[in-house]
């Protein structure tokens, strides 16, 4: 799997993490820096964001990919309707959250968050 993280920095043991949760080896990680200029537009700016990740056309839509979205919701929605665009499906994504009581602030892996399963099953209730 490649893991394009879009949020804080990943350590040794968020992949295993990750590993241990997809049931895959990350085959590698982009860590894409996910800051923006909120005076001017955002869309062009995460069209920008995915063209950072540096995959290939038939990357996006065919290797096996893992999103970490950027914290910041409206990147994070723009960016989801980008990589739908680019992959022609919803792809997984991670959910973070932070460990409670950790000092510094420190983040582990939630859960692995089947986006089409979700978007498949909503179909449904329609």
């Amino acid at each position: 799997m490649i893991l394009l993280n879009f949020s804080h920095p990943f350590t040794q043991e968020h992949i295993a993490q990750v590993e241990s949760l997809a049931g895959h080896k990350m085959e590698r990680v982009i860590e894409v820096h996910s800051q923006i200029d909120p005076q001017q537009p955002l869309a062009p700016q995460v069209v920008a964001l995915a063209d950072a990740a540096g995959l290939t056309p038939a990357e996006w839509q065919s290797a096996p990919l893992l999103v970490v979205p950027p914290s910041l919701n409206f990147i994070a929605v723009v960016l989801l309707a980008e990589l739908h665009g680019r992959c022609g499906y919803f792809p997984a994504h991670l959910r973070i959250r932070l460990i409670p009581g950790s000092l510094p602030p420190q983040y582990e892996v939630a859960e692995v968050l089947n986006l089409q399963a979700v978007r498949e099953e909503a179909r449904r209730r329609r």
